[in-house]
């Protein structure tokens, strides 16, 4: 119905009831040995006991993506209907190397500067552990673009770090002879799925960084990329744009003419943004909640 083609599954497993009182660690290796001994799967669709804090979710998921690199979706539904299920699918097809949504301009490459010329679109963010938890790592994440002129299509790249850390350290990362860094693996991705074509252009999306940082992430981030880069072909040099995304701000914008929200893809780039860099904002979507003002309050603020 969704029109994704699957066929039905070649076995199912279920653990054994007297493993159930084994740590998490061991059940986990006990499914593996009884599923190795049938075949080895390109999905594992894993039904869980409880919700996500179930003890075996984390070596689970451990095991498949960091030792096996097996996709798994691990689902624990107290009630089944089409929307949850529908949520499910869209997962699995992203994991698969599916696509969810197109926009509309891809239908006939017309994105202005993008379509036109090679451009690779990256999207870096780090996610800390809990406040007080210094023995938490960092995990620093890049999405990339990939199959141009498609930008829809993309694939990520996750590293550890160290705790509390908000600069990426392992965008370039050169062992002996070779580059173990994100960007070299996302940059061999956009070649290999785009016909052999390398960027002319790289629109980098940076989020989670205070302009206190703006500088860091030119002279530390944007430095290690162009050496990734450098690294790969040293007569290769890509244009860059870098882009900070803020989005914990407590601006708001109203329509003077109407108590609904601003429509989404709103864009205001002038007397309201920073007198000295090249910022705007962006309502890039339709918000949930319609925000109701006094028309003369507004017009008074």
């Amino acid at each position: 119905m969704k029109g994704i083609t699957i066929k039905n599954p070649y076995f199912v497993f279920q653990e054994k009831y007297q493993s159930r009182s084994y740590p998490a660690n061991v059940r986990v290796e006990k499914m593996f040995q009884a599923i190795f001994s049938k075949q080895e799967p390109q999905l594992l669709l894993c039904i869980l006991p409880e919700r996500k804090n179930s003890d075996i979710y984390g070596p689970w998921k451990r095991k498949n993506l960091s030792e096996l690199g097996i996709v798994t979706q691990c689902i624990a539904p107290t009630k089944l209907n089409d929307q949850y299920i529908t949520n499910v699918l869209l997962k699995i097809n992203a994991k698969l190397g599916g696509m969810n949504s197109l926009l509309t301009v891809e239908h006939s490459p017309s994105i202005h500067l993008v379509s036109k010329c090679p451009t690779l679109i990256l999207g870096m963010d780090v996610s800390h552990g809990s406040p007080g938890r210094s023995d938490v790592p960092s995990i620093a994440a890049v999405v990339s673009s990939r199959n141009w002129p498609s930008i829809s299509h993309y694939r990520a790249a996750v590293r550890t770090q160290s705790p509390r850390v908000e600069m990426i350290a392992s965008l370039f990362k050169p062992v002996s002879d070779n580059d173990e860094g994100i960007i070299r693996e996302l940059l061999k991705d956009f070649y290999a799925s785009s016909e052999g074509t390398k960027p002319d252009q790289i629109i980098i999306f940076r989020d989670g960084v205070s302009e206190s940082q703006f500088n860091q992430v030119l002279n530390v981030e944007l430095d290690q990329i162009i050496q990734a880069c450098k690294f790969l072909d040293e007569s290769w040099s890509p244009k860059f744009t870098v882009i900070v995304a803020q989005k914990n701000h407590h601006t708001k914008f109203f329509q003077t003419s109407s108590t609904e929200n601003v429509p989404a893809g709103t864009i205001i780039d002038n007397k309201v943004c920073h007198p000295k860099n090249n910022d705007f904002y962006l309502c890039s979507h339709a918000g949930m909640i319609v925000s109701i003002l006094n028309q003369n309050l507004l017009l008074f603020c």
